[in-house]
């Protein structure tokens, strides 16, 4: 019989896990890319930063979805620290409300919802436009589902005097010392990192308590220890992460730290406020009448503590903002390879991004990088035009072919990247942005190609014995700076928003472009035939003009996949 209860009360739990999963994503679904643009848009300071936090975790039910959407702000450069710190005050705010749903759910018989909720649900899921909402409405279900089940497992579990007895003197015999007290803290933090899941500790520490068979004052322990286990995650997953995404995971743990610091100083009065305010009486025991009722309102005693906990710690905190940022400054430092290496992912290879929503904006900010690294690139081909001295010719010219196999595997990991997120249901606007952006990195590859080959030309033109008089050097780098202007257009599209981007800007130095590359390839002709250089040298500058011109074509056409634009004819 005990082996069947366990048996359900890892299933009731798993069901809660994955209606709280199923629920968050279809959340981010429907307002994913709006909610991006809420965290760009409202943090202009602490306390706008505090409130966007609270609104935008309270709407995805997912205090780790704001925390990597506010990271990856921080690493595109979109929000500062500063910034970022005070959204994620608010998110530990806006996660509280998860409490309050938990606690609703042992309030009354949750589940008379959930069937009507799943009929609902399968109906909106076969029809496709509203299959989003059919999603949620599963996940809610399932979440409800597995909370009723968890209070009908538990109730059953303490309806056994011996088995509750035998569960309360366990519990009975760490007493109520501070060290217990710390005991308790610190297995509500082990046991939310194993589980990832702060809402599922939530649930079964109201369970304990609520049963009986655990103290009011061991079950806020445990709640306390969850505010510290589910940022140990957060600080886990931003290893491989830069420097800003560490910084900011490690002031969510100092802020959560600090306040659990203070609430133990206070812990008594703190509690014995809440539990006034919630109307429980913290002595009464099983021999007294109305001792029911009382253990019924355990579950509100724990969510008005989690909110209460969260939101004095923001109301103190957030004027030491400043002071956060400078401390995990001075504790993470940057790593070399965080300003040097310019040969990996830097967004997409951390593993810090879960919810494939807000995983197509890691890929866009890799996107954005690659973009820039292959005007990089090009600058070097440009460099090895002027470049005199030989050793340094051949370093530099090393260093384009390295280039080159570098962007080959951008593409092929970005692409394996965006086909892994494609397996999850996607929204259809975040389907065609990962169509354009497949579209976008394979043009991007192509660019590398080009500059490679035009590094060629220039090393193959250096090998010989013949030169390139001074006109057609100038020409040359004429050419090279009107592929550079068309790059640098092409990378500020990839960072601004469609609605706020120019596309004829590129249409004209496309044609620019062009209307050169024709013009010299004329002269060209004619030089040729007049017999002013070799057809070898007329060669060499006919295939560099109209690999430049292959430059600015690869160009367009990622500029008219980031706009959403058809190719042309």
């Amino acid at each position: 019989m005990s082996i069947w209860v366990v048996f359900k009360l890892i299933g009731s739990l798993a069901l809660l896990m994955f209606g709280m999963k199923s629920m968050s994503e279809s959340l981010q679904k429907l307002a994913g890319p709006q909610l991006r643009r809420v965290l760009g848009a409202m943090t202009t300071n602490r306390f706008t930063g505090m409130l966007t936090g609270v609104a935008v975790t309270a709407a995805v039910q997912s205090s780790t979805a704001t925390t990597l959407m506010t990271v990856s702000f921080v690493n595109a450069g979109l929000l500062t620290l500063i910034q970022a710190i005070s959204v994620i005050m608010g998110a530990n705010i806006g996660t509280t409300v998860t409490a309050w749903i938990m606690s609703l759910g042992f309030s009354f018989n949750i589940t008379d919802f959930v069937y009507p909720a799943f009929f609902i649900g399968i109906i909106l899921i076969y029809m496709k436009k509203r299959r989003v909402i059919g999603d949620f409405l599963f996940g809610v279900a399932f979440l409800f589902l597995g909370l009723g089940t968890l209070k009908e497992t538990g109730t059953s579990f303490a309806s056994d005097p011996a088995m509750r007895d035998s569960i309360m003197a366990f519990f009975s015999q760490f007493g109520s010392s501070m060290w217990s007290y710390l005991l308790f803290l610190v297995i509500g933090s082990v046991l939310t990192l194993c589980v990832q899941s702060s809402a599922a500790m939530m649930a079964i520490t109201m369970i304990l308590c609520s049963t009986g068979v655990m103290s009011i004052t061991q079950g806020i322990m445990l709640v306390l220890g969850e505010n510290i286990g589910t940022t140990i995650t957060a600080n886990i997953a931003a290893m491989g992460a830069n420097v800003q995404a560490r910084r900011a995971a490690l002031a969510h743990f100092t802020y959560n730290m600090i306040g659990v610091i203070w609430s133990l100083c206070l812990l008594k009065p703190f509690v014995g406020l809440i539990c006034d305010l919630a109307g429980f009486d913290q002595n009464m025991t099983a021999a007294n009448p109305g001792y029911e009722a009382n253990l019924a309102k355990i579950s509100v005693v724990l969510a008005g503590f989690h909110s209460a906990f969260n939101i004095t710690n923001t109301a103190i905190l957030i004027w030491f903002i400043p002071q956060i940022e400078k401390l995990v400054c001075a504790v993470i430092k940057p790593r070399r390879q965080d300003e040097e290496d310019d040969f990996k992912l830097h967004f997409i290879t951390s593993g810090i991004m879960k919810t494939p929503e807000l995983s197509v904006l890691e890929a866009q900010k890799e996107i954005r990088s690659f973009g820039e690294r292959i005007q990089s690139m090009f600058g070097m081909v440009r460099s090895l035009l002027d470049e005199e001295d030989k050793d340094k010719f051949v370093k530099l010219y090393s260093r384009i072919e390295k280039y080159e196999e570098i962007s080959d595997q951008m593409e092929i990991d970005i692409a394996n990247y965006l086909h892994d997120v494609s397996d999850a249901h996607l929204s259809d606007e975040t389907k065609a942005k990962m169509r354009a952006m497949l579209r976008e990195i394979s043009e991007i590859e192509s660019i590398g190609d080009s500059c490679y080959k035009i590094a060629r030309i220039i090393n193959r033109y250096r090998s010989g014995k013949e030169q390139f008089s001074g006109y057609q050097i100038k020409n040359m780098k004429t050419m090279m700076e009107l592929v550079d202007d068309s790059l640098t257009e092409m990378n500020k599209i990839l960072v601004n928003y469609r609605e706020n981007s120019d596309i004829n800007r590129a249409y004209n130095i496309e044609n620019e472009i062009d209307n050169y590359r024709d013009m010299n390839k004329a002269e060209n002709f004619s030089e040729v035939n007049d017999q002013k250089y070799s057809y070898a040298i007329g060669t060499m500058y006919s295939d560099f003009f109209d690999e430049c011109e292959t430059v600015g074509d690869y160009v367009v056409n990622v500029v008219e996949a980031r706009m959403g634009v058809k190719r042309k004819d």
